[in-house]
């Protein structure tokens, strides 16, 4: 059989009648969402293959009173872990027959509301926001409104939520370098307003309760997820005589900074300060001192994350995987 001519728009009426079945016949055999595997079906696919045939999904959704499009916003694709989020959830997204756009919010409330809603505007099936703070009411705008939507690795703990359990892998990476020997342990966290940031220092204090021990408040630090900010939090914890053997870092950013900031003091990370990190960014095993980090399962949250905008009334509402440590080069015992 002939393929159309360049430039030809081939109809479903076209495939119907040259593979001589009806039109809601072939509409059905070639509908990706309920795929028949009948020779007839099999049939009408080869004879739109050959004929060049493309469907019109978009039409056909809008059909549907849907786009098979989803929202995802997060507060900005220069954090490595927000990007490497983003790709699973495209795939994810995509495994499932939709198509995923993006937008940023820098964290603001206010622009996380306005991009929320330029979203919306573009009809998408459903939001997935990674932006949640816990003083934020857009997740309870959007219950209010029964706007199908589902949070990644944070939660307001009331929504549907994709995460790690953060608590746990707070506890793994203070309770590593207990385990190590350290007492003197400093935590340098995020912002304060994020349930991860919470969840971690709480899984750290965890730890050093089993150990008979505390959190020093000068050595529990909160700040920004970026690098400088575990900058200056280095410069804060290396400065003073009295400093800690060890440091858990929040994230691979924090981390990175704190590493810089040991540099500039003249200390080796692990002969002389223990570092964890947390996310296991591909960068943390590639550092001249690979980065003990804790490894979250993003595919798995994604995939996750796909299931809670699907099915909206699984339970439990608030899904938490996983974290793992991984033990490198940059943690070891303290100096007698």
């Amino acid at each position: 059989m002939e393929p159309a001519a360049p430039g030809a728009i081939v109809t479903l009426k076209d495939v119907a009648a040259a593979s001589g079945v009806s039109i809601s016949t072939a509409s059905r055999a070639l509908d990706e969402r309920t795929t028949s595997r009948s020779a007839a079906a099999a049939h009408v696919r080869k004879i739109a293959e050959e004929l060049g045939y493309r469907r019109n999904s978009f039409a056909s959704s809008l059909r549907r009173g849907e786009t098979r499009t989803l929202g995802v916003l997060v507060p900005r694709l220069s954090d490595t872990v927000m990007a490497l989020m983003f790709e699973e959830l495209e795939r994810a997204a995509s495994s499932r027959g939709y198509f995923a756009m993006v937008a940023t919010s820098g964290d603001d409330p206010g622009d996380e509301r306005r991009a929320a809603e330029t979203l919306l505007d573009r009809n998408v099936d459903g939001l997935i926001l990674a932006t949640a703070r816990l003083d934020d009411e857009l997740p309870r705008l959007l219950r209010e409104r029964r706007v199908v939507h589902a949070l990644v690795l944070r939660t307001d703990g009331v929504s549907p939520s994709a995460l790690g359990d953060d608590e746990l892998g707070g506890y793994l990476a203070v309770r590593h370098l207990i385990d190590l020997g350290h007492r003197d342990i400093a935590v340098v966290t995020g912002p304060d307003f994020t349930s991860t940031a919470n969840a971690r220092l709480a899984g750290a204090r965890k730890a050093m309760a089993e150990a008979g021990s505390k959190l020093p408040r000068p050595w529990t630090i909160a700040g920004g997820y970026g690098i400088e900010n575990g900058f200056d939090a280095g410069e804060q914890l290396l400065s003073p005589k009295k400093r800690p053997t060890a440091i858990f870092a929040a994230n691979d950013n924090i981390a990175l900074g704190i590493m810089a900031a040991a540099h500039r003091h003249d200390l080796r990370i692990g002969p002389d300060l223990s570092l964890v990190g947390y996310n296991d960014t591909p960068l943390s095993a590639r550092l001249p001192t690979p980065l003990t980090s804790v490894r979250v399962p993003l595919d798995h949250i994604a995939r996750t994350a796909i299931d809670l905008i699907t099915d909206p009334a699984t339970e439990p509402r608030v899904r938490k995987s996983t974290p793992t440590l991984i033990p490198r080069e940059s943690t070891a015992p303290p100096h007698p």
